[in-house]
């Protein structure tokens, strides 16, 4: 008889997090909530796997060692540091543990949303133009025109982004930079704001080798999406919320996430589709990632919906009914038990665990 194959749940709950007395009230947003752990064992366990949870933190060593795993189910966002999100994937690779999703510098990488952008803009991936400021005093370059955009450089789930964070003349850019700076502690990143929808587009799978992190020369060629599965695009409807809210805030991500309407799939084009998914695709490559990802895109309404990249979340939220892929997967009859062992399956494929 096969062993039965253990399995960790690894992340972070919001309930465990550390408080300090100068935090934010968002600052732990985007750990995850008991009920969507439970709901991620369970779905490991009804794909025959032996489960249990354990809490991301320095803990690990001594926990994981004892219940020794077969592979981790990461999905751990950390607590403090400018890389938190790669802390477990490197305390996990000293350990020789197998786990799911993307290792440690793409987790390092996609965290800083500014050092994302300058991987896209070097492989002329549209992205829009930007700066980062580590004080609000300094020079806006000329690349950047009013309306922009501005918000924390390695933060998730919408957080430090709110209606203010638009902003149309240089004495309100000036301000919302100092907010930034004094509430998150780190740099401003300031793109030019583009007016239009926002979508995200979820995949799962792997790049088939040869995948380095790079394009390749023939952009027709099949090679840069073999092997990833593409979620439907998903649009919120904003539209209720449109006397506060023009953009997917904080606000709405966390206090009005199971009310809010999810278009999915997104009433776009079939070119447009494309065009996303080969983006989609682009920057999966270009940044190293594995298993699964998403990537968030404005279409730019006063330049025929022009696609620009915002950024790639390759720890996407796993909450059951609310997350985006989930949503996205739902769409296609794809149950989130089906989601949860399908990000599992690809990652043992990966190892060599299963055919």
């Amino acid at each position: 008889m096969v062993n039965q194959k253990r399995i960790a749940v690894l992340a972070n709950l919001k309930k465990n997090a550390p408080t300090l007395p100068e935090m934010p009230s968002d600052q732990w947003d985007d750990l995850d909530s008991e009920k969507t752990v439970e709901a991620i064992v369970k779905a490991i366990q009804v794909g025959g796997y032996e489960c249990e949870f354990f809490e991301g933190d320095i803990s690990l060593v001594d926990n994981l060692r004892k219940y020794q795993p077969d592979l981790c189910f990461n999905i751990c966002e950390g607590h403090f540091g400018d890389g938190r999100e790669a802390q477990v994937p490197a305390l996990l690779e000293m350990l020789r543990i197998p786990y799911t999703g993307s290792k440690v510098l793409t987790m390092a990488l996609t965290l800083d949303k500014p050092m994302t952008k300058r991987v896209l803009t070097y492989h002329d991936l549209p992205t829009p133009p930007f700066q980062v400021f580590e004080d609000a005093d300094e020079p806006m370059s000329s690349d950047l025109q009013f309306p922009l955009f501005v918000k924390p450089s390695r933060e998730g789930t919408g957080i430090g982004v709110s209606q203010k964070s638009i902003v149309s003349n240089l004495s309100d850019l000036r301000q919302q930079i100092r907010e930034v700076l004094t509430k998150y502690r780190q740099p401003a990143l300031v793109e030019r704001y583009i007016e239009g929808k926002e979508i995200t587009v979820g995949v799962i799978g792997n790049l088939k080798p040869p995948a380095a992190r790079r394009l390749p020369d023939d952009e027709d060629s099949p090679r840069i999406q073999a092997g990833l599965m593409f979620l439907p695009p998903l649009e919120v409807d904003l539209t209720p919320y449109q006397s506060s809210d023009v953009i997917y805030s904080n606000r709405l991500k966390v206090e009005f996430a199971d009310r809010l309407n999810y278009l999915c799939p997104a009433s776009l084009d079939e070119e447009t589709v494309r065009e996303l998914n080969w983006y989609t695709a682009a920057v999966f490559r270009v940044t190293g990632a594995l298993d699964v990802a998403r990537v968030d895109f404005r279409l730019d309404k006063n330049d025929g919906w022009k696609p620009y990249i915002l950024e790639i979340n390759p720890l996407p939220g796993l909450a059951p009914g609310v997350s985006d892929l989930v949503i996205e997967a739902a769409a296609l009859g794809i149950s989130h038990t089906e989601v949860v062992n399908m990000i599992l399956n690809t990652a043992m494929r990966r190892h060599g665990m299963i055919p």
